[in-house]
């Protein structure tokens, strides 16, 4: 079966619209869902479905071979605005610690921005750590934008959620010290 070469890129691109418009939901459905819980399921639902095409558009492009040069550079900014304004939605909402935003959004964004600095020079491809970092993100993220408060009692939800996010500062902080120290090895052994 032949698919259409620039099907893995409308994937990615498609993810940045809905990033807004997830964003837009979640803020619309409130702390919880408090506000209107029906809005609240959407926006996580509709995050959950973006996320994943983050997989679907890498194993596209890998089984095809059709990986180009454009979705080796928008793929992780698309994959950078969602869940970073998931990250900041929640953070908004009082869901999550600020400072914890700032930390991971430092890291993603350096991390991106380095890759598009050196990209000319030299593809900078994902470390294991990094892969299962961003499993990691979207996996808590999920859990942490569906209400399930409301069907297992808040302070459950709210406690998972918690350690869930510990778990994605660590492992964000880790990988991104890893990613620092195979550039450094990288660029000396260039």
């Amino acid at each position: 079966m032949a698919i259409h070469p620039q099907l893995p890129n409308a994937i990615t691109i498609a993810r940045i619209p809905l990033a807004v418009v997830f964003v837009v939901l979640l803020l619309i459905g409130g702390t919880y869902g408090d506000a209107n819980i029906a809005v609240r399921w959407v926006a996580a639902v509709l995050f959950i479905i973006a996320i994943s095409t983050d997989w679907v558009d890498g194993f596209l492009a890998r089984k095809y071979e059709i990986v180009s040069d454009f979705g080796k550079l928008w793929d992780p900014i698309a994959d950078k605005l969602l869940t970073g304004l998931a990250f900041v939605g929640l953070a908004i909402l009082a869901e999550m610690p600020w400072w914890m935003v700032v930390v991971i959004l430092v890291r993603e964004w350096g991390v991106t921005a380095h890759r598009l600095v050196v990209r000319h020079t030299h593809d900078v491809a994902a470390a294991w750590l990094g892969k299962v970092k961003t499993a990691v993100q979207g996996v808590v993220l999920g859990w942490a934008l569906l209400p399930l408060g409301l069907l297992i009692g808040a302070t459950a939800w709210t406690t998972v959620t918690a350690v869930g996010l510990w778990i994605v500062v660590v492992l964000t902080v880790v990988s991104g010290i890893d990613y620092v120290i195979a550039q450094a090895r990288g660029s000396r052994a260039r």
